[in-house]
C-alpha cells in the first residue's frame, strides 16, 4: 500500500474514532430518559437506512453472497447489535469517560487476538507495545481517585461492547478477503442489527417522542452511525485489524475531553496519566514498521 494511501486509511478511521467519541458525552448530556437499548435499536435503524441508501448497490449485495462470506455478514450483525446494546448500557450505568475508556481499551486486545486466531494475521511488536499501553492506561482508569464512578455492571457491559467490536473488525476483514464489499456490508449489518433488536422499542417506549430525544436519535443515527460507519469503513479494509482497534483508542480520548469540557466530570491524576498512555499507544501503533534493508 502507498504511503498516502496508509495515510488516508489513518485519517478516516481518526476520523470515525472521534465521532464515536461524542455518543457517550451526547447521550448523558441530552439527559432524555429513553432505555439505552431502545436508544441503540433507533441509532441503528436511522444510521442503517440512511447508510444502506448512501452506499448499497445490487452489485454490493451480491458480493456478500459469495463463498465463505455469510457466516461472517451474521457474526458482523450479532457483534454490532451487541456492541450497541452494551456500550450504551454501559455510558447510562458508569458515565461517558470510564465506560468509553474501557471499552475501546478492550477493543485492540480482542481485534489483534480475533484477527490471530480467526485469520492467522502476526501481531507485531508495535501493537504488543501499543496494547500494553493501552491496558495500563486503562488499569489507571479504575483506579480508587481517578474521578471515574465505577459500576460492575457498568463496567462488564463496557468490556463486552468493547470485545464485540473487536470481533467485528476481524469481521470485517474476513468479509474483505472473501470479496465482499465493505461499503455494502457495514449498512446492512447496522441495519439487520437494528432490526435484531427492534422489538425493545415495544417493551421500553418511553421518552422516545420527545424533541430531545428525537434530536439525540438524529446524531447518533447520522452523525455517529452513518458517517462514521462511512469513514471507518473507508479505512479499515486498509489496515491491519490490529492498528485499526488501537487507532479506535481515539474515542475514549475524545469523550473524556468531553466528559470535561461539557459535563463538568473532573479526572483524577491517575485518570490523566492512564488517558496519556492510551495515547502513547495510540502513536506507537500508527507509527510504520521499519522495513530491514535489503542486502
Amino acid at each position: 500500500m502507498a504511503k498516502g494511501e496508509a495515510v488516508g486509511a489513518v485519517a478516516s478511521v481518526l476520523a470515525a474514532a472521534v465521532l464515536w467519541g461524542t455518543v457517550g458525552p451526547a447521550q448523558l448530556w441530552a439527559d432524555t430518559g429513553v432505555h439505552p437499548v431502545s436508544l441503540g435499536a433507533c441509532r441503528m435503524l436511522l444510521g442503517g437506512l440512511v447508510l444502506s441508501l448512501l452506499t448499497v448497490r445490487p452489485a454490493g449485495l451480491r458480493t456478500l453472497g459469495k463463498p465463505g462470506a455469510g457466516r461472517w455478514l451474521v457474526l458482523s450483525v450479532l457483534v454490532t447489535a451487541a456492541f450497541q446494546v452494551c456500550f450504551l448500557q454501559a455510558v447510562e450505568r458508569g458515565g461517558a469517560a470510564l465506560a468509553t475508556a474501557v471499552a475501546f481499551g478492550t477493543v485492540p486486545v480482542v481485534g489483534g487476538l480475533s484477527a490471530r486466531w480467526l485469520t492467522g494475521e502476526r501481531l507485531t511488536r508495535r501493537w504488543l507495545w501499543g496494547t500494553g499501553c493501552a491496558v495500563a492506561g486503562i488499569a489507571l482508569l479504575l483506579l480508587p481517585g481517578s474521578g471515574a464512578r465505577a459500576d460492575l455492571l457498568g463496567l462488564v457491559f463496557a468490556v463486552v461492547s468493547g470485545a464485540s467490536f473487536g470481533v467485528y473488525i476481524a469481521a470485517a476483514k474476513r468479509l474483505a478477503a472473501r470479496g465482499a464489499d465493505l461499503a455494502t456490508a457495514a449498512p446492512v449489518s447496522v441495519l439487520c442489527a437494528g432490526l435484531l433488536v427492534s422489538p425493545y422499542l415495544l417493551v421500553a417506549p418511553e421518552g422516545l417522542a420527545t424533541g430531545r430525544a428525537l434530536a439525540l436519535i438524529g446524531w447518533l443515527g447520522l452523525g455517529t452511525t452513518a458517517l462514521g460507519y462511512l469513514l471507518f469503513t473507508r479505512g479499515v479494509g486498509r489496515l491491519s485489524a490490529a492498528t485499526t482497534g488501537t487507532l479506535s483508542l481515539t474515542e475514549p480520548l475524545v469523550a473524556a475531553a468531553l466528559g470535561i469540557a461539557v459535563l463538568g466530570e473532573r479526572p483524577g491524576p491517575s485518570a490523566a496519566a492512564g488517558a496519556a498512555l492510551m495515547l502513547l499507544g495510540l502513536v506507537l501503533v500508527s507509527l510504520p514498521e521499519r522495513r530491514r534493508a535489503e542486502p
